[in-house]
């Protein structure tokens, strides 16, 4: 009985081990595959980035790496597959200052209401179009007041900017002094108002770690200063 109980606690450690070495098995592409995964369907080079940061995690039960960068005038976001190094997800934004698809986006709609305003004059009498005139003019009245009220915003925020002891160049050097060998493409940085003060917040993204910053827009003290490795 002796030699049964050890023969089959022999055969239960080897298959359990062998569970454990084909469930350790599995493949991993590692963060530079992740990488380039990346840049090959952003056709960048790594070189033209900036802001680069790979995280790995776990999505739906799987391993993917997280990759984004800025390059140009775009921010990328991907979601790898850390197996095979399929991208999952990819997702891209304009940043602030690039006015080309929203441009497009007006002229397409001017272009089309006025279309559509000729056809409902050509098929209407007199009645339909001023009709048509009214609303076009109630319209017009309603993006009149739209664009004053984005102006007067975009003002205030220019005004409460004007405001502040610390200018935003100012600001951004101070951030860039803590990280040596990080530029002006590294961060990121608003002003904010907050708790009754101005303050700039940002982040800086670079070789490898993540910054993050608070500094009062009026005494140029920094409330907040805190890294994070990656």
């Amino acid at each position: 009985m002796m030699q049964k109980y050890i023969v089959l606690t022999v055969l239960t450690l080897t298959l359990t081990g062998g569970l454990l070495t084909g469930c350790g098995s599995g493949t991993d592409i590692g963060q530079d595959a992740a990488k380039e995964a990346a840049f090959a369907d952003a056709q960048v080079a790594e070189e033209d980035t900036s802001r680069l940061r790979v995280t790995k995690d776990r999505d739906d039960g799987r391993q993917i790496y997280e990759v984004e960068f800025t390059a140009g005038n775009r921010e990328y976001n991907y979601d790898i597959d850390a197996s095979d190094g399929s991208i999952l997800s990819t997702e891209t934004e304009e940043l602030q200052g690039s006015t080309g698809n929203s441009q497009e986006t007006v002229q397409g709609s001017t272009s089309d209401n006025t279309a559509n305003d000729t056809a409902g004059e050509s098929q209407s009498g007199s009645q339909d179009a001023s009709q048509s005139n009214g609303s076009q003019d109630d319209q017009s009245g309603q993006s009149t007041q739209n664009t004053q009220t984005q102006n007067n915003q975009s003002q205030t925020g220019q005004n409460s900017s004007a405001d502040v002891a610390v200018s935003e160049a100012d600001a951004r050097a101070a951030a860039l002094e803590r990280v040596p060998g990080a530029t002006d493409t590294d961060i990121k940085m608003e002003l904010d108002f907050d708790d009754g003060q101005y303050i700039y917040e940002g982040d800086i993204i670079y070789d490898g770690k993540e910054y993050e910053f608070e500094i009062d827009a009026n005494t140029g003290n920094f409330l907040k200063w805190s890294e994070e490795k990656w």
